[in-house]
């Protein structure tokens, strides 16, 4: 490892924007088999709560500290929603545009995408799908207000709490979240046919554990061959590794490269998609004439 750089190029990497929402009516059994795309989706505000220190006294000091479960909690803004979201917000159509409030609220599950981009390639570097179980739509406002000399839709809005479910090995969760610059590309489009539907086959959100399956295995751990270097000659030698990538300067680098008089270089080595390395993984060396 060498010294820490900040706001290196290709390092300044950030998340914007909200979109592809999808609502997930659970069936009779649990599971969500029917997704309908939520349209003026504008708004997803996380909140997570709980996860609060408790700490426990003894000896005149604190002998431990307890941490109480967290818990997902949302707030959802849209301009529409699905019609079938209804059944999510306390009203049921006895008859097709006649709806009746003050109804039990039913579960859902939920998923949107948000935009990862960093200072090279802006907002298509790639995303982040965010898969949301168990979900419960508390009663909220609706402000209807006349039209006037500066109209603006109508925001819905929505706060939401969550009852985690079980996933294999793990706590029970209500939230998963794929990130679509680490992962397999395939299993990517695995789980988005899913999410999405195909024709013929309806979108459906799958359980965490199927989630987990989806992407088990599918991307390769590799570990990157050290550059070699001659003293003599002053020539570093990049090796071929199946799923590394080297650079110089923030340039893909490959066969050998000649160093001059006085000059520094570092080489870094980084995974393709699909690929990782092990958790300390040594990936940059620097060389010296």
């Amino acid at each position: 490892m060498t010294k820490l750089v900040w706001d290196a190029v290709g390092d300044r990497r950030f998340e914007t924007g909200v979109d592809r929402g999808v609502l997930y009516i659970p069936n009779p059994s649990g599971a969500y088999d029917s997704g309908f795309a939520w349209n003026g989706l504008s708004k997803v505000s996380e909140k997570p709560t709980g996860a609060a220190s408790n700490k426990q006294y003894a000896d005149n000091q604190v002998y431990l500290n307890l941490v109480s479960t967290e818990q997902f909690e949302a707030d959802l803004e849209a301009f529409i929603y699905p019609d079938e979201f209804g059944q999510c917000d306390g009203t049921i159509e006895p008859e097709p545009g006649v709806a009746v409030g003050q109804q039990s609220r039913k579960p859902f599950g939920l998923s949107y995408r948000t935009l990862v981009g960093n200072d090279v390639s802006g907002t298509d570097l790639g995303y982040k799908i965010h898969l949301v179980y168990g979900a419960t739509a508390a009663p909220s406002a609706k402000d209807f207000q006349t039209v006037n000399d500066n109209p603006a839709a109508i925001a819905f809005s929505w706060s939401i709490s969550t009852t985690p479910v079980a996933v294999a090995g793990y706590k029970p969760t209500a939230t998963i979240t794929i990130d679509s610059t680490k992962v397999s590309a395939t299993a990517l489009a695995t789980l988005e046919q899913t999410l999405y539907g195909t024709p013929g086959v309806d979108p459906a959100l799958p359980s965490p554990d199927a989630v987990l399956a989806m992407f088990s295995g599918t991307v390769t751990p590799v570990t990157p061959t050290v550059p070699s270097y001659n003293a003599t000659t002053h020539v570093i030698t990049i090796p071929t590794v199946t799923g590394v990538t080297y650079y110089i300067d923030d340039v893909v680098v490959t066969g050998t490269y000649t160093l001059t008089t006085g000059q520094t270089k570092i080489v870094v080595a980084e995974p393709n998609v699909g690929y990782t390395f092990p958790s300390g993984t040594d990936n940059d060396w620097q060389y010296n004439y």
